[in-house]
């Protein structure tokens, strides 16, 4: 399971019932997958995994399987206690995906050995490929690290931290042992902000938030840092990005809902989000709208 090129992590589209909407997250994961995703991440962070019940999470990645017809590797999230990983990697096998996107456990604080244990517990239960999320209370030392990448089933590391300096000594102890087979991911939110500093240190493949909702403005970006067109990247960064950045920051959970909203601003409507997270308030949603024009201008231009 290797990947190139722009990750693409999808919401998840709600109808007025509540209930997950397949036809839409079909065409939306569809429009992905035609622009140019490198791999699609269903129902995880940006698709509100924290939010579907185990059902619907199967759901979710039977669409993104079925959507992709095998152009691109399809990741779905599980996580939490492990008797409810067991399930819901036993599910997710069954729907077809390629690997698995493992969260933090809930709530729970452990030693090094206890992170170990637990990817472990993960790894036995599912064939699939296991990618690891360094986020929250998950946080292995880079000792942990390359052990974590030595355990058979795990093929990658995903990043949602941002501490430079510690993703340095991880992929250059993960490397020792792990060989450059191994996969890191930029996992920050809006990672266009960081690919420069993670590709120091040897991490380029990135999630990209604002690929599901403008999908024009994270390929040129993208394009720009591959050929090394640092006006093109430094102009979106200044123009779009940073303001992104800065609107984000205004609530918790604007992470996600800003995207939902750029989706329905896209023409897709995707629904709200799921509580506790909110939708963005009219100032916001204008607020978007203005910098999503304004981004879509620097793009044609």
């Amino acid at each position: 399971m290797q990947f190139n090129g722009i990750l693409f992590f999808p919401v998840t589209p709600f109808g007025r019932d509540g209930a997950v909407e397949e036809e839409l997250l079909a065409r939306h994961i569809g429009r992905g997958v035609e622009a140019g995703a490198g791999g699609v991440f269903v129902a995880c962070g940006t698709g509100e995994f924290h939010a579907l019940t185990v059902a619907e999470l199967e759901t979710c990645a039977r669409v993104a399987v079925r959507t992709t017809a095998g152009r691109v590797p399809v990741v779905a999230a599980a996580g939490g206690p492990l008797p409810l990983v067991r399930e819901q990697t036993e599910r997710l096998a069954a729907a077809g995906v390629d690997g698995v996107l493992l969260l933090p456990p809930y709530l729970v604080d452990a030693p090094q050995s206890g992170l170990v244990d637990y990817v472990r517990a993960v790894t036995s239960a599912t064939q699939l490929p296991v990618i690891v999320y360094q986020r929250a209370n998950v946080v292995p030392t880079p000792a942990t690290a390359a052990e974590i990448a030595a355990l058979p089933g795990v093929a990658g590391l995903k990043d949602g931290v941002g501490d430079i300096e510690l993703m340095h000594r991880t992929v250059r102890a993960v490397r020792q042992t792990s060989g450059p087979g191994f996969q890191f991911f930029n996992g920050l939110p809006t990672a266009e902000m960081t690919v420069h500093a993670y590709r120091g240190i040897g991490i380029s493949l990135y999630s990209s938030a604002v690929f599901a909702f403008a999908p024009e403005i994270a390929l040129a970006f993208h394009g720009a840092v591959s050929r090394g067109d640092e006006e093109t990247a430094g102009l979106l960064l200044d123009e779009f990005y940073a303001p992104f950045v800065e609107l984000r920051r205004q609530r918790p959970g604007y992470a996600v809902s800003l995207v939902k909203a750029g989706v329905r601003l896209r023409g897709l409507d995707a629904g709200g989000v799921r509580a506790p997270l909110v939708d963005p308030t009219g100032e916001h949603l204008d607020r978007l709208r203005t910098l999503l024009d304004h981004g879509l201008e620097l793009v044609a231009a």
